[in-house]
């Protein structure tokens, strides 16, 4: 059975194909239905942003007809191959040898002073509120963070089976991240270090106090 989906997607492709704009008739025409049913899959891709709706000029009495044309880009159906991206990236990251696990890390610093959810100027944030700005972070980030004094239980891994293939550089970027959100706060405490897997169903950061 044909999904709307790919049916919206030969559509597109025929107007691409085509060079020029094309009317309801055209489409509906080289698609194979009826007239009702270009015109429902058109007004779908038309809401989406893929196609373009213009009058085309008249070149004589009566209303213009209303043609369509596919925008410029890529087709955003289909599906997305983001963790073989992060593997290639991470296999890269670890042909760098012993400066490997520093450079996962400082990724991780970079990247937690950027997401962490600063306080307004000069206001100087306790202990107790700089971790739960992290909890908050970490929660935000899918790790599903579960505080416990100077510890924080990590219940879940948005990214299990990459630390399971990659280990330790994964997780020096999640160290590292929670690391550079506490600098960035300017906080009295600090993440010391990470247990990967140290309970059943959670790794465990231990903060400091500095």
């Amino acid at each position: 059975m044909t999904t709307e989906r790919s049916r919206r997607r030969e559509v597109l492709d025929i107007l691409r194909d085509a060079g020029s704009p094309l009317g309801v008739a055209e489409v509906a025409e080289r698609l194979g239905v009826h007239a009702n049913t270009a015109r429902f899959h058109l007004d779908a891709l038309t809401a989406e942003g893929a196609v373009d709706r213009t009058a085309e000029q008249p070149s004589g009495p009566g209303r213009p007809r209303t043609v369509y044309t596919p925008r410029p880009g890529m087709d955003r159906g289909g599906a997305r191959g983001y963790r073989l991206l992060a593997q290639i990236l991470l296999s890269r990251l670890a042909s760098d040898g012993p400066a490997a696990r520093e450079n996962a890390a400082r990724a991780g610093r970079e990247w937690g002073r950027y997401l962490v959810d600063r306080p307004p100027p000069f206001q100087r944030l306790t202990g107790e509120e700089a971790a739960g700005r992290l909890t908050a972070l970490l929660d935000d980030l899918d790790f599903a963070p579960r505080p416990d004094g100077d510890l924080i239980r990590l219940r879940h891994c948005p990214f299990l089976e990459l630390a399971e293939e990659y280990g330790p550089l994964v997780c020096d970027v999640h160290l590292g991240l929670m690391q550079g959100a506490l600098k960035e706060l300017d906080a009295p405490i600090e993440a010391d270090r990470l247990e990967p897997f140290a309970e059943p169903g959670a790794c465990l950061t231990h903060l400091r106090r500095g």
